[in-house]
């Protein structure tokens, strides 16, 4: 089950772009979303820590979750926020992104721009009967130690573990093809990527920045939940994130385009 389910995630997002799923057109249509529709959607995102979680909410909002969908978690010192995308059964993929940034610039590429995909990810599999259940949560605290995502990793029962079947994390997208956080990717998950990549002729490739940069991937993999981060990176990223050059105007909107 585990070393099956990225492919099932990106299989089916593959499928609703080259029209398998056997859907009407027009609701197939309404649901993928357009580059101008990321972009405008990225260039809300909000430039203060303080403003981003009620900017995530509003943004589950518009992509067709109900207030009552959009929870909060209830966990000390942590507002994880997510929504739950029910399957046939109870075997779960959580996909990830954190909302929070450093006090430099105004966290565009990260990771605003994996809140963007998420949430338009969201609404793109809410047309779809689905096998497996999705949490789509947006995580807090990533950048001061993965807190979100530990605690949120942390809180499930150990022995409910083995229905949770992956976990995967979007950050930092806007420069570039999509690239493999190796260091905080399980190594099956990352094959799986790189093969499913070749199938559809799109560039991938994997990178190691053990010691320069962790992600919320790391969280799930220390717990035994297999879990892959991707990023939408070039070669500019270190002069880029983390500094006041991290904006909507440095991001190149067909990656984040790519990415989603």
């Amino acid at each position: 089950m585990k070393s099956n389910s990225f492919w099932i995630l990106l299989a089916s997002l593959s499928f609703v772009f080259f029209g398998s799923f056997a859907l009407k057109a027009q609701q197939v249509t309404n649901k993928v979303s357009t580059e101008e529709e990321l972009t405008s959607d990225l260039k809300a995102g909000p430039c203060k820590n303080a403003d981003r979680i009620s900017a995530v909410k509003e943004l589950f909002k518009r992509m067709g979750a109900s207030d009552e969908a959009i929870k909060v978690d209830d966990l000390p010192d942590v507002k994880n926020v997510f929504v739950v995308k029910k399957g046939k059964t109870e075997e779960t993929i959580i996909v990830g992104a954190h909302y929070d940034k450093v006090s430099d610039g105004c966290g565009t590429i990260d990771n605003w721009s994996g809140i963007v995909i998420l949430a338009h990810l969201y609404r793109t599999l809410s047309a779809f009967e689905t096998q497996k259940t999705f949490i789509f949560v947006a995580f807090d605290k990533e950048e001061i130690g993965l807190v979100g995502a530990r605690a949120m990793a942390k809180a499930i029962p150990k022995e409910k573990r083995v229905s949770y079947c992956s976990m995967v994390n979007l950050d930092s997208f806007g420069l570039g093809y999509p690239v493999i956080l190796e260091n905080s990717s399980n190594s099956k998950m990352a094959k799986a990527a790189k093969d499913l990549a070749a199938e559809l002729k799109m560039p991938i490739t994997g990178v190691n920045l053990s010691g320069a940069a962790d992600a919320d991937s790391t969280a799930f993999n220390e717990k035994d939940i297999p879990a892959i981060t991707l990023s939408g990176l070039s070669g500019k990223w270190p002069e880029i994130l983390h500094s006041s050059k991290d904006k909507i105007e440095n991001v190149v909107a067909g990656s984040v385009r790519v990415g989603y």
